[in-house]
């Protein structure tokens, strides 16, 4: 096996980014097993996880902490190690490094010193929902964990709200109620679908719409999520601005709120809140 490579006089060992198992063991690929048992040392996001594994399998490389409180001060080690010759296998707790894991640093580190950097396949949960999942799995677009901060969050998924392709999110348990009724007010009440536990032995998918999974996310949940949900539907089937608008004004006469009214009047017509914020105010002004 390939463990240095040469630029002129210079040899500069390989950076390997390294899949690990999402829950199933079985699920490591005999290539990423040679890598770690191979390499001169393995950059793990968290020691103490990564020792488990390689326990499993029999391997002894030596391991380093490589996580997002430790990026800078380990990035210059590493380097050191890699341009004196030394091959390092990057992995993160679980799944593809880089997506949503620490990493992407440390690639472009290695890119900007002529240090190669070969990754592997491997699991990964976003992608192994999808194919599940009874969405269009293409075009897709992986979003990763939103921000916690409601405002952030939101604005976030006003941009995302008219999106074609499916859309797929990281979210911890306690927050996924949360997630979704965000996600209902900002896309309206599309399909969507719950993966948990992937490859585990509870793994379970719920369908449905937002508003139904929302009823599901009252309950104590537990495991690590991915939500996917369906991309905004093709334009005007012939809704234009104006009923929404006339819509919108018609309960604002009752005595509501325009944003209690706007947010009425995207539920009743199964489209996203920014839809008739913007087609209201845009009248408005014209």
């Amino acid at each position: 096996m390939e463990q240095q490579r040469s630029f002129g006089s210079h040899t500069t060992g390989i950076l390997y980014l390294v899949p690990t198992p999402i829950g199933n063991l079985d699920d490591m690929t005999f290539r990423a097993v040679e890598i770690l048992k191979t390499a001169d040392l393995i950059a793990a996001e968290d020691t103490r996880h990564t020792q488990m594994l390689l326990n499993h399998f029999a391997i002894a490389t030596k391991t380093m902490s490589f996580h997002e409180h430790n990026t800078k001060m380990r990035i210059p080690e590493l380097l050191t190690k890699l341009e004196a010759g030394q091959t390092i296998a990057q992995v993160s707790d679980a799944g593809m490094p880089s997506i949503s894991d620490p990493g992407k640093e440390l690639v472009h580190a290695a890119i900007e010193h002529g240090v190669p950097v070969v990754p592997l396949p491997g699991a990964n949960a976003a992608t192994t929902a999808l194919i599940a999942s009874g969405l269009s799995p293409q075009p897709f677009l992986f979003y990763g964990f939103l921000p916690r901060k409601t405002g952030e969050k939101q604005r976030i998924l006003a941009k995302l709200a008219t999106e074609p392709a499916t859309l797929l999110f990281y979210e911890s348990p306690h927050r996924v109620g949360k997630t979704l009724a965000a996600m209902s007010e900002a896309f309206g009440d599309r399909q969507a679908v719950l993966a948990r536990e992937l490859t585990k032995k509870f793994e379970t998918f719920i369908r449905g719409t937002i508003t139904e999974l929302q009823t599901y996310a009252e309950n104590e949940l537990k495991g690590e999520f991915v939500i996917m949900v369906a991309g905004a539907p093709d334009k005007p089937v012939v809704k234009s601005a104006a009923p929404f608008k006339d819509q919108v004004a018609a309960i604002v006469a009752t005595g509501a709120k325009p944003n209690a009214a706007i947010k009425l009047v995207a539920k009743q017509n199964g489209v996203a809140k920014q839809v008739v914020y913007d087609a209201y105010h845009e009248l408005g002004r014209a």
